[in-house]
């Protein structure tokens, strides 16, 4: 903490240049690749420039990399200088002679789009459109004294690839000037779990994902985990428990559809929303293999699956052979699982399916709990002040909470990142695939509303959720009945003075009311709403 600035990849750049003032920089991760283009900045509240341009820096590596990064490296080690750098595929860089480019798609002019929101928008559906590696564009924006050009994306790696990357020597660990400290607790969480694939097909609106991935899911081979798992258990800490096989979707170890292989992922088309596209092939069965080989390692006491599990992808299969080992040997307990809102408006714009799908999902989770014998949960993963999200449909979502009986510990309010559609809807009240507008909660006090409504049980949040319920016009959820979410203000008020008195007097932390709940492992409520 602290040790990081703000904007660190256009900070260290900039560095770098007072020291260096002829020496080639070039710039990747996720931060230069959201950036690469234009892009709407939630800290500024403005659209920023490519920060290609902000850096100083020579060239841009999209995308995970490692295609470009040997490619420039032979370049550069054959005598290549940096600004003749411009045939990589997966790169940005600038110029003032576009006669290089080839087939390409010119964008609005970054003047055009930093004045005009509809501007924005278009440019921005070109980008995510255009993020495949078989069918993207180059794509070109001008600016005042520079034109930025993006090349093609990158093609995914294959197996063998993959194979070859986590096969790499890597320390497992953080650096050791952070044992002084205490070292880092995250680490804990990831020391002992297994990325199994990349990509994802299911390119939620408001995940940056397919912006830096891509839509077309690779995984690595089988020999290559269990080799990798076999390494783990030898590690001094390891007691038995592999805590994640997954990825940035853990149950997807195959491209959605064969038409993707050689076609690339469509551009106007989702593999799973508003509904299951008729050419997604929906298998688990290499998933199953997998995760058999692990749990049969010497010294691997249990398997778990902690990154996402898609339900809907996963209740779409008829064969339920994963669905239930998933609840017999991968769950903790608790299965967390993201169906974002129950909002069928809100959802629509969210790019996930309709509410009716995860219910689907929630009655035969319960089902075969009940017919294994196992008392697990469900924990939902939820969001507030999505574009759409209005109070109406917040409301909506506490009502939900009620009815099952839930208030989650984490709660996620929607932040704008750079790369995806539900930021672009944020910055503009557009949605860029049909130009329609949408409404957008913005104002910090709407947004403490809706975020409050999720966890209308707790104290600090009365006067919050009163005030919505008011502004909603729903009074009917203000009193005493099962349905209500709050009591009148003076029995709260009354109430609420009893329950610090007797924490107060105790010693202990007041406890909650409400049904059963699944129960968390840590108590703290993310808010990224606030500005690092």
């Amino acid at each position: 903490m602290g040790l990081r600035p703000d904007r660190a990849t256009i900070v260290y750049c900039n560095k770098l240049r007072e020291v260096y003032k002829k020496t080639p920089i070039i710039i990747g991760g996720i931060e230069a690749s959201l950036r690469r283009l234009s892009h709407y900045d939630y800290w500024d509240n403005k659209v920023r420039r490519s920060i290609l341009l902000d850096s100083g820096a020579d060239l841009l590596l999209y995308g995970m990399g490692e295609h470009q990064i040997i490619e420039m490296a032979d370049a550069l080690a054959s005598g290549l200088p940096v600004e003749e750098l411009t045939f990589l595929r997966g790169s940005v860089y600038k110029t003032k002679d576009i006669s290089r480019a080839y087939d390409y798609i010119v964008l609005p002019k970054y003047n055009e789009i930093k004045q005009d929101k509809m501007k924005y928008a278009e440019s921005f559906l070109i980008q995510y459109q255009n993020t495949d590696a078989v069918i993207g564009k180059t794509l070109i924006e001008e600016y005042d004294e520079w034109t930025v050009v993006q090349n093609p994306p990158s093609p995914p790696l294959r197996t063998n690839e993959l194979d070859r990357v986590y096969a790499l020597n890597f320390e497992r660990t953080y650096h050791p000037m952070y044992e002084e400290k205490g070292g880092i607790p995250a680490i804990e969480e990831v020391k002992f779990s297994l990325v199994s694939n990349r990509g994802c097909f299911g390119n939620c609106n408001f995940c940056a994902l397919a912006f830096h991935q891509g839509r077309v899911v690779t995984a690595r081979s089988h020999q290559s985990l269990v080799t990798e798992a076999e390494k783990i258990t030898h590690d001094q800490g390891f007691k038995g428990y592999i805590h994640d096989v997954g990825g940035p979707t853990a149950n997807f170890r195959q491209p959605a559809c064969k038409k993707q292989l050689e076609h690339g992922a469509c551009r106007n088309k989702q593999c799973l929303w508003p509904t299951k596209c008729e050419n997604l092939d929906v298998d688990h069965r290499d998933y199953v293999k997998l995760l058999r080989k692990i749990r049969e390692i010497p010294k691997v006491k249990k398997v778990f699956i902690r990154s996402g599990i898609r339900y809907d992808y996963l209740i779409y299969d008829k064969d339920e052979t994963f669905f239930k080992e998933l609840c017999k040997y991968h769950i903790s307990g608790q299965l967390k699982v993201a169906p974002e809102h129950v909002s069928d408006k809100v959802l629509a714009k969210m790019g996930k399916p309709g509410g009716d799908v995860y219910q689907r999902f929630v009655k035969r989770y319960k089902e075969i709990n009940e017919r294994l014998g196992m008392d697990q949960y469900l924990v939902p993963y939820l969001m507030s002040s999505h574009p759409g999200s209005d109070l109406h449909a917040a409301i909506e979502l506490a009502e939900y909470l009620r009815d099952i009986h839930h208030m989650p510990e984490q709660v996620q309010d929607f932040y704008p990142t750079p790369g995806t559609l539900s930021t672009a809807m944020y910055y503009t009240g557009i949605d860029p695939r049909t130009k329609e507008k949408v409404y957008v909660p913005k104002t910090p006090h709407e947004k403490a509303m809706q975020r409050a409504l999720m966890q209308y049980r707790l104290p600090q949040n009365y006067d919050l959720v009163y005030e919505a319920l008011k502004l909603a016009h729903r009074e009917d959820l203000i009193g005493f009945g099962p349905q209500c979410l709050i009591r009148p203000r003076q029995i709260a008020q009354k109430q609420n003075a009893k329950k610090a008195a007797a924490g107060k007097s105790s010693g202990k932390p007041m406890g909650r009311t409400g049904g059963k709940q699944a129960p968390a492992k840590k108590k703290t409520i993310r808010n990224v709403h606030k500005k690092k």
